[in-house]
């Protein structure tokens, strides 16, 4: 399998973030990718009010993103807005092409480093893991990767590759943190993890609000055992990883079966 991750600045425009989305996707199918992960909002960035932007997963958008898989040949994942019921939005994840369509509700609400995403944004209810060419993916997104549990869950219910879109909220040691939180849920589930994050916007010259997550870059793309095989920095990029989610995870869950070893009989699985 090879998943590309499009690390991108995303705009306040959704029309220009979906122009700039089907330009990655056929970048990404011309170095032979198969999946290509985009960050949490890709459909506008964090800082602005999302009630306007959010649209419902039937809306313009997310058939925009729908338009761009078909023509691309693509498994393409990326974030969104969505309607929820109580008047706030669902920080969502399309899930689109090669015969796939479904979407995942960000389950954990970044309500730290004061920031309440839970204000504007309403909490998903389920795990959600998708087949795709033979093999399980799973889906989190973003602060879900300091959640070790729900990877566990996603491995448990068959996922070998979890993809994680981000935009990380930047500060002292996030940097650091982002890697030692990506790269133990590989370890934790010893699974495959493609980490796509919001780049840095002051790699291109943009000043964030001071306390959304508008992102740190850093991109990765780690092995069941916590190897970092592909990597980004700060700026926009596209990085494109070849990955094997059968041999390897075998192999891991064999040399490491933390999956088997754990003692649900006396501490909550």
């Amino acid at each position: 399998m090879r998943i590309a991750l499009s690390q991108l600045v995303s705009s306040t425009d959704p029309e220009h973030n979906l122009r700039v989305i089907a330009e990655q996707a056929e970048r990404a199918a011309e170095e032979g990718a198969e999946v290509v992960v985009y960050p949490e909002a890709a459909m506008a960035r964090f800082g602005i009010p999302l009630g306007p932007v959010a649209q419902p997963l039937d809306g313009p958008w997310a058939n925009g993103v729908r338009e761009v898989a078909e023509r691309t040949g693509l498994l393409l994942v990326a974030g969104m807005f969505t309607p929820a019921p109580d008047g706030r939005v669902n920080n969502t994840v399309l899930i689109t092409g090669r015969g796939v369509d479904t979407h995942y509700d960000k389950l954990h609400l970044f309500d730290a480093f004061g920031f309440a995403e839970s204000d504007t944004v309403a909490p998903g209810h389920r795990a959600v893991t998708v087949p795709f060419d033979g093999t399980t993916i799973g889906v989190a997104t973003c602060y879900d990767v300091r959640f070790p549990e729900l990877f566990r869950q996603l491995a448990e219910d068959g996922a070998r590759v979890v993809l994680l879109p981000a935009s990380w909220g930047a500060g002292p040691g996030k940097i650091e943190q982002w890697e030692v939180l990506v790269r133990a849920r590989a370890l934790d589930s010893t699974c495959w993890v493609a980490a796509c994050d919001q780049g840095d916007p002051h790699s291109v010259g943009v000043t964030p609000s001071a306390k959304a997550p508008t992102g740190v870059g850093h991109s990765m793309v780690v092995s069941p055992l916590g190897e970092v095989v592909g990597r980004l920095g700060a700026e926009p990029g596209l990085v494109t990883v070849e990955v094997d989610p059968e041999k390897t995870v075998d192999e891991a869950r064999h040399a490491v079966p933390v999956l088997t070893n754990r003692r649900i009989d006396v501490l909550p699985g």
